[in-house]
């Protein structure tokens, strides 16, 4: 009679206490069994009786849902009811024989045998449940709760993978297989990765709020796979490169995230990563009309390579590994005019005319460098222009700083062994000796007879270090001539043995010159001064007569010509037959 008034929801004559006490003495005297059955045949009647109310055709979807939820909320208030009034029952005879279900366990058979086994009542109920899920997936706005105590109910049924989640799985795949194939179309790359990413933390809000958290594992793999892995190869071929050239860090980061939770979608990001670098660095290096800027544009693009690494792929090696090997690949597409630019880089940075770094962001750039400069197979080519351009700036006194200088020759000694520096350290030595010898040159010229007016400089230079310089003989001056007599005999008197030959095209002068404005010192070479100081004996000279003078030879008296009557400082005056002061 109880039972009947929990199921039919009317009031129960006697307290719960009573009713308690009642079961614990029908126990004592040894009925359990039947108690037990009447009490299952008094539930099951009434579970069958459930069955009708869901017979009504004109249910919709979401009306029914309700109607399912609202017998499974009060099928279970009455069993807790029903179980604490039969406690002592639960606890004794039903404990005692593992065979029976507890009476909440009997509850939910009944419940799932005569209600939702029935097959009209599960196919509409998990249809609905799907259509509500479509219905959120598609933006509209669903009651959860009613989601979450309906799944919760097939759970407790332990129908729940059975019954929905394959099903579930089933429409989840079909869904975002035609929503990746469509917006793969109509979806530039960026937005594309942000829908996906949505998507995915959408379907995890799902889990928490109202899935099994069984379903998580296959639903977030059946999503990646639909959306991402099925078009890895399109995504990449289709925004990789323009997410790169605009610097993209977000959506790299992103793409990067998303592809590492999908099989083979790194291996698949890596592959494109590294042939971008080798084709965009192949532009800069094989195109000879880019070589006036190919270093800079290196450096820059080294940079933006490693703060991509670092920033967006979470300095993953296998990154770093390829992206070395690319940039190898694509600077040795060109053979020696990488290295041979390089070293005219530097050099224009370790010349003193270059004002642009201070010592500090010299020293980061020349590390810079010599990243790019690893990457080179033709490092004989680099130091043969380095040597020359070494020469140039320590002889004519042009350095920035002899310990960036001596930084750089550190730097490539740790590089490239102590054999490759060997020579430009020779090289430094050469200049350290000859600044010795110049001071003790000067001591001697302070007890010599007749000094002179001319102030000279000497430079001794080891004929295995330096770069080999043709040589070619001028006629010099008569005072010039009596100097280098002078030093010579000062200098073989100290090292016997030794044999000194003048190297004519590396010498330079300061000449003192009386022009009609104003007066003025030039710094010129030494053929510059050879013709200059014609002009001393006369106004006019063609070139015939200043090649006879000077001894200079055709080409480099015609490239000195230039340099004086038509560089930006014009000492000459350039007339159609001769040349005039």
């Amino acid at each position: 009679e109880a039972v009947n008034a929990i199921e039919s929801s009317t009031s129960i004559k006697y307290n719960l206490e009573e009713l308690y006490q009642a079961v614990e003495n029908l126990c004592s005297y040894k009925v359990s069994h039947n108690l037990y059955k009447q009490l299952r045949q008094v539930c099951e009647e009434h579970m069958k009786a459930q069955i009708d109310q869901f017979r009504e055709e004109s249910l919709d979807s979401f009306l029914f849902l309700k109607k399912v939820n609202r017998c499974w909320k009060d099928h279970c208030r009455q069993m807790i009811m029903i179980r604490s009034i039969f406690l002592f029952l639960d606890r004794t005879y039903v404990l005692q024989n593992s065979m029976l279900p507890s009476i909440w366990d009997m509850g939910l058979e009944l419940f799932r045998s005569h209600v939702i086994s029935d097959r009209m009542v599960q196919n509409k109920t998990i249809d609905g449940i799907l259509k509500l899920i479509e219905q959120e997936r598609s933006g509209e706005a669903v009651d959860r709760s009613l989601l979450r105590s309906l799944l919760g109910m097939l759970s407790d049924l332990q129908v729940y993978k059975e019954s929905f989640e394959a099903k579930f799985l089933e429409e989840t795949k079909c869904l975002y297989a035609a929503e990746g194939q469509r917006l793969m179309q109509e979806r530039e790359v960026p937005e594309y990765l942000h829908h996906v990413n949505r998507r995915l933390e959408e379907e995890v809000d799902r889990v928490i709020t109202y899935l099994d958290h069984g379903t998580h594992k296959p639903l977030i793999a059946c999503v990646e796979k639909q959306l991402l892995g099925e078009h890895l190869t399109a995504i990449l071929q289709k925004g990789l490169k323009n997410m790169l050239d605009e610097n993209r860090d977000l959506e790299l980061t992103l793409m990067y995230q998303l592809f590492s939770r999908v099989k083979d979608g790194k291996m698949i990001l890596l592959q494109h990563w590294g042939e971008y670098i080798k084709n965009f660095g192949s532009g800069l290096v094989v195109n000879p009309e880019k070589d006036k800027d190919m270093v800079q544009e290196l450096l820059d693009f080294k940079d933006k390579v490693d703060h991509i690494i670092e920033v967006c792929f979470q300095k993953n090696e296998k990154f770093v590994n390829t992206m070395k090997e690319s940039f190898e690949t694509f600077i040795n597409r060109r053979a020696n005019k990488p290295a041979e630019l390089i070293a005219k880089y530097v050099d224009s940075k370790l010349r003193s005319g270059n004002k642009e770094a201070t010592d500090e962001e010299l020293e980061r750039l020349l590390d810079k460098i010599m990243i790019i400069f690893r990457f080179i197979h033709g490092k004989d080519v680099f130091e043969a222009f380095y040597k020359k351009d070494l020469a140039k700036r320590l002889l004519v006194g042009k350095s920035a700083s002899v310990d960036s200088e001596k930084s750089m020759l550190s730097k490539l000694k740790h590089e490239c062994g102590a054999a490759f520096t060997s020579k430009l350290e020779g090289m430094f030595k050469d200049m350290e000796l000859s600044k010795d010898v110049m001071v003790q040159f000067k001591q001697h010229m302070q007890n010599h007879s007749d000094p002179g007016n001319i102030d000279l400089t000497v430079n001794i230079l080891t004929m295995g270090y330096w770069p080999s310089y043709t040589p070619m003989d001028v006629h010099l001056p008569a005072e010039m001539v009596k100097l280098q007599e002078i030093f010579k005999t000062f200098y073989l008197g100290k090292h016997s043995g030794r044999r000194l030959q003048w190297q004519s095209t590396l010498g330079h002068a300061v000449l003192k010159a009386d022009f009609k404005e104003e007066k003025k010192e030039l710094q010129v070479s030494l053929f510059q001064t050879l013709v200059l100081l014609l002009f001393n004996k006369g106004e006019e000279f063609g070139f015939e007569e200043i090649k006879i003078t000077t001894g200079i030879e055709d080409n480099e008296l015609r490239r000195t010509l230039q340099s004086l009557a038509c560089g930006k400082a014009r000492v000459l005056n350039k007339s159609q037959k001769k040349k005039k002061k």
